[in-house]
């Protein structure tokens, strides 16, 4: 039966009224909102660039500026930043050549350069960050072989720290005009075909022998030298004896009997001997 009262299908239905929030607690709510996207625009603004890097900045695409380590600020959204390394970088380069004797050379070689903070835009425009891949390692396989063809294989090993600097030189050349600055240029290791090692050990063996051989011929002058040394001494101090009379026959005879071993020879001659013995011999 009707009463006269109208009630709305929620309460009939018995689903709850969603509360409103009071005027305070709106403006409590709105607070929170703006604090929260106030640090999120804060935090897209900056950017931390740490020790040892520096950063390129670009500003919808386009490099704008560089910033250095430490807290910076950009512009979010519409500015980037690209971190790119300032510290000592090491590429090792596996390298293939031919020597000035038209022998072929392999290598590993490692090499130590780092970029110029400075130029970091333009290094960043024309190159990017894999500046690594797209210049330094070609030009290492390009220095290593212009500066091998410039050497026989030996020298190359006899030289090894002559090469190494004529190739960390030209290097540099190549290098500079890109920003990049190289420290130091090392050749780990230099690999000849089988048979060209083998002609070397050979080629050593025989030097050495040749180099013994020398030695004995000098050692064998060297004796020569000192035998006829003494005999002259012996014939001076003969001569300088009989000189000052010293050569006497009674000193011919000291020497005698200082050398006799006491026996008489069994088969005497017809000669007479030059010293009479029986004097010496006590009446036997």
């Amino acid at each position: 039966m009707f009463d006269g009262k109208f009630t709305s299908s929620n309460s009939q239905s018995g689903i709850p009224k969603t509360p409103k929030l009071s005027k305070g607690g709106r403006s409590v709510f709105m607070a929170i909102i703006i604090v929260l996207g106030v640090l999120i625009i804060i935090s897209a603004a900056v950017t931390v660039i740490p020790a040892g890097n520096i950063g390129v900045v670009t500003r919808w695409g386009a490099a704008n500026r560089v910033i250095y380590p430490g807290i910076n600020l950009r512009v979010p959204v519409a500015e980037q930043v690209v971190q790119m390394s300032i510290r000592t970088q090491k590429d090792q380069v596996e390298a293939t050549a031919m020597s000035k004797n038209l022998q072929v050379v392999t290598s590993s070689i490692a090499v130590n350069y780092h970029l110029d903070g400075s130029q970091a835009i333009k290094v960043y425009q024309d190159l990017g960050t894999q500046y690594a891949d797209i210049i330094v390692a070609p030009a290492v396989q390009n220095t290593f072989k212009a500066v091998t063809a410039q050497f026989t294989a030996e020298e190359l090993i006899t030289v090894r720290d002559q090469v190494r600097v004529k190739a960390e030189e030209e290097l540099s050349k190549q290098l500079e005009p890109y920003n990049i600055v190289v420290e130091n240029f090392n050749i780990i290791n230099f690999d000849f075909s089988p048979e060209f090692q083998a002609a070397i050990e050979a080629k050593q063996v025989a030097q050495q022998a040749v180099e013994t051989a020398k030695q004995r011929l000098l050692q064998a002058e060297i004796d020569a030298q000192a035998t006829v040394a003494q005999a002259q001494g012996q014939a001076d101090a003969q001569k300088a004896l009989k000189d000052t009379g010293a050569l006497s026959q009674e000193y011919l005879n000291y020497l005698f009997l200082t050398k006799w071993n006491g026996i008489l020879p069994t088969v005497m001659g017809g000669a007479t001997p030059m010293i009479d013995v029986s004097q010496y011999l006590g009446g036997q």
